[in-house]
């Protein structure tokens, strides 16, 4: 007579073992391994919650008849973020009673500190819906733009890292990198950033740097809910190219940004490229969860958070044509663009080897102020 293997545990009240049907689990389990990676998927999220919320390790002795939970970051790549981007992107479009405005906002303002001293509409009963609220705008004066250094914050926000480019790759924050090359895409030809005084060079960070001398910069800023949701112009420079990349919609709050690599190389971004009095310049801004909605104020043709893409793809558009032949040009201050709520501002480029930062990491920043000079 055939009897079915058990594994083994401690009964916390009779001290005896106590039987765990093995061979059931390994046949259920083979079940699931035969079907297809979506359904498995699916099958595992239930048992992987569980495995991980379940105090005591209720769920380890599955782990000895073969099943496998996901990862964390398995786990957390899997949920359908940009499908609740856009669910939530829908309800910031849903028109509030004039009533319900006031408790809804001021809540909002009290969970993430925000200032609406600041706004240039103060009256929390003028804003219809939360996208408005979301993206309003502030007071002239509330921002001074500093005329002194070069390069100035494009947006409020938090200083995740900064420094000169190192070996291809980028630190999204303090010791987790991504690559250059995957951040950017395939540099766009030598003819469209126009100005090039170097001569050819191998590597992708070589490329980008035009002029003799000069090295790449790096700036990370992190916009959290709380903060003025538009950015603008970092310097005097013009945009020649734009490169979409759809993706994930992943949050990029710092604690996530320290769990997961590459993780701004995964998710949905814009990238503006072109140059300053320096060479190369570029403004990347990078979706998050709740962010799809990412928009450049003279471009029109960019749609971001589409319900179809390719993952690893791309759209390339170029601002240089036979009736433009200077892009977009840019003066320091100017606004650029909008997030439906926070974000990340990536800025890489080139400046002669005394550029200096005037940055600590971590530290509160806002729009207008200093980030750098010669």
């Amino acid at each position: 007579m055939c009897q079915s293997n058990t594994l083994q545990g401690p009964d916390l009240h009779t001290g005896k073992w106590l039987q765990f049907p093995q061979l059931a689990l390994r046949r259920r389990l083979g079940q699931l391994s035969c079907m297809s990676r979506p359904a498995l998927k699916l099958r595992s999220w239930p048992l992987t919650i569980l495995y991980y919320l379940l105090p005591f390790g209720a769920l380890k002795p599955l782990t000895r008849v073969g099943w496998r939970p996901m990862s964390r970051v398995a786990l957390y790549k899997s949920v359908p973020t940009r499908l609740l981007s856009r669910a939530w992107g829908r309800l910031n479009q849903v028109e509030l009673p004039t009533w319900l405005r006031k408790p809804v906002y001021s809540l909002y303002i009290w969970t993430f500190g925000v200032n609406m001293k600041e706004a240039a509409v103060e009256d929390l009963h003028h804003y219809r819906n939360l996208s408005e609220f979301f993206r309003r705008k502030l007071k002239p004066q509330a921002r001074p733009v500093c005329c002194v250094h070069s390069v100035i914050s494009p947006s409020d926000g938090k200083i995740l890292n900064f420094g000169q480019v190192k070996n291809c790759e980028v630190e999204q924050v303090k010791g987790v990198t991504y690559s250059l090359e995957s951040f950017l895409g395939p540099r766009i030809s030598r003819e469209e950033l126009r100005f090039s005084q170097a001569p050819p060079r191998n590597s992708f960070q070589q490329q980008l740097v035009t002029k003799e001398g000069n090295e790449l910069y790096h700036c990370v800023i992190y916009l959290a809910p709380g903060d003025y949701h538009c950015f603008h112009s970092p310097t005097d420079w013009r945009v020649s190219h734009r490169r979409h990349f759809p993706g994930s919609l992943m949050s990029v709050n710092p604690g996530v940004a320290r769990w997961i690599k590459e993780l701004f190389c995964h998710n949905e971004r814009v990238v503006l490229t072109g140059d300053w009095k320096h060479g190369f310049f570029s403004l990347t801004a990078v979706g998050a969860t709740n962010v799809g909605s990412i928009r450049i104020y003279f471009d029109q043709d960019l749609h971001t958070n589409s319900p179809c893409y390719s993952k690893g793809s791309y759209n390339d558009f170029s601002f240089i044509s036979n009736n433009n032949k200077e892009g977009i040009p840019m003066r320091k201050g100017e606004h650029l663009g909008e997030f439906n709520l926070g974000s990340t501002i990536v800025l890489i480029f080139e400046a002669p080897k005394d550029f200096k930062f005037q940055l600590k990491a971590g530290q509160k920043i806002r729009f207008g102020e200093a980030l750098g000079s010669l």
